[in-house]
């Protein structure tokens, strides 16, 4: 049976590796990156419409309770009530425009006593570490416009602390910031417009582009089918009349007392053992010379009669 081959353990871890390694390919690798590439063209929609669109009651958008997700994501709502400085904290090692920043995040009391978390946008620290000074949250009653964002997430789970007379968080999260405040805070989070009161230096918009997740799905999905094209050409290889060492197709007159000539029928020349290429050298040396006797002047005969006997 010609594909007994494939019996061999070299074979079978082989076959076994391609097999794993084109299932993650199709099924994990290249999935997820479509994935990826589907949350960052909704994320672009969404943000595209919010232009568009009028901004909605924070009731209306998001009720008590309520988490934000892709659906609500990014879009504008209005909110009315007060800002509450006692629970205003910072979220600490932040990049804003590709430059170090700390992001001011103040609850904001809604008319109907929901609290929200704000996030009135990012300083730049001082000295490393430092909050340099910056506005206070304007006081009384206020209307401002933010667009909806959802918690970010601290793997480690990290509590707020203390430093340098200011509250800090690892992380935007409502849930954390309630928990450090004591005060009830709504899921998720707003992010202020530019200009709207209270606002700092107002927090960018993601770029509206879909980022290499599609084009890297494609190169997953490529990688699978090549690895399969190569096992199979590597069993056709191992399959083809040729793959097997020459000597093992030399007819039976090649062969003779001696052992095997040095040059098989096809032309190709064969490695010789260790006696067979001692042997050779030792030819090569008396006729070698046998010619330089020759040249030297010594009798024909004798140079022919030399070469006999060698």
């Amino acid at each position: 049976m010609r594909l007994k081959f494939l019996l061999r353990p070299g074979w079978l871890g082989l076959i076994a590796l391609v097999v794993v390694f084109a299932s993650l390919c199709f099924t994990l690798l290249a999935p997820w990156q479509f994935s990826r590439s589907d949350e960052a063209q909704t994320r672009n929609n969404a943000i595209a419409e919010s232009f568009h669109a009028p901004p909605k009651p924070f009731a209306e958008v998001l009720p008590a309770g309520q988490v934000p997700d892709q659906r609500t994501e990014w879009t504008q709502v209005v909110l009315r009530g007060q800002y509450l400085p006692e629970g205003e904290t910072l979220a600490w090692q932040r990049t804003v425009l590709g430059e170090p920043a700390f992001e001011v995040l103040t609850p904001f009391r809604l008319d109907d006593g929901t609290t929200v978390l704000v996030d009135r946008g990012f300083i730049r620290p001082v000295d490393g570490t430092r909050a340099p000074d910056y506005a206070a949250a304007p006081t009384g009653d206020i209307s401002v416009t933010a667009r909806v964002r959802t918690d970010e997430q601290d793997s480690k789970q990290r509590p707020l602390f203390e430093h340098d007379g200011h509250r800090w968080a690892y992380a935007v999260n409502a849930a954390t910031i309630s928990t450090g405040t004591g005060l009830a805070l709504q899921p998720g989070y707003v992010v202020l417009n530019d200009g709207q009161p209270g606002v700092l230096g107002a927090m960018p918009l993601p770029r509206l582009e879909s980022g290499p997740y599609f084009s890297y799905a494609l190169q997953w999905i490529a990688f699978g089918i090549m690895a399969i094209i190569a096992i199979g050409y590597l069993m056709y290889s191992e399959l083809r009349p040729d793959a097997r060492p020459a000597w093992h197709n030399a007819p039976a007159d090649e062969k003779s007392a001696d052992g095997p000539k040095p040059v098989a029928k096809s032309g190709r020349r064969r490695k010789m053992s260790v006696a067979e290429a001692i042997a050779e050298e030792e030819r090569q040396e008396r006729e070698e010379e046998a010619r330089r006797k020759a040249e030297a002047g010594a009798p024909a005969d004798d140079a022919a009669h030399q070469t006999n006997n060698a």
